[in-house]
């Protein structure tokens, strides 16, 4: 995930000045409805409470940093590394524990 979003990061620029695009993701895992919604012009769409969990993480976030919540944590910690970054307070949400997601763990390579 943090690889393809450096990708995203450092690939991608705004044609007028050349900088860096600045990347805010957050991520939440949890039930989700997808659908397709319209009559002429069709859009697909996700909705849900882990959606908007996502969205104030995202608009809460850090530029070029992945945050994620706990339960998201708990998911990925295996192979993933994280450093706690505090609760923040999200409009209709309440408290939200946050977590940065900064990079994967190293694999142990098995002696010959």
């Amino acid at each position: 995930m943090r690889s393809s979003a450096a990708k995203l990061r450092y690939g991608c620029h705004r044609t007028s000045a050349r900088q860096p695009l600045a990347l805010r993701i957050g991520i939440h895992s949890g039930p989700a409805v997808a659908g397709v919604i319209g009559t002429k012009k069709f859009i697909y769409d996700l909705w849900g409470d882990t959606v908007n969990t996502a969205s104030r993480m995202e608009s809460h976030g850090i530029p070029g940093a992945i945050q994620v919540r706990d339960e998201t944590l708990a998911l990925l910690e295996d192979d993933f590394e994280f450093e706690a970054l505090g609760t923040i307070e999200a409009k209709s949400l309440g408290p939200m524990p946050l977590f940065l997601l900064t990079g994967r763990k190293a694999v142990a390579r098995p002696e010959p």
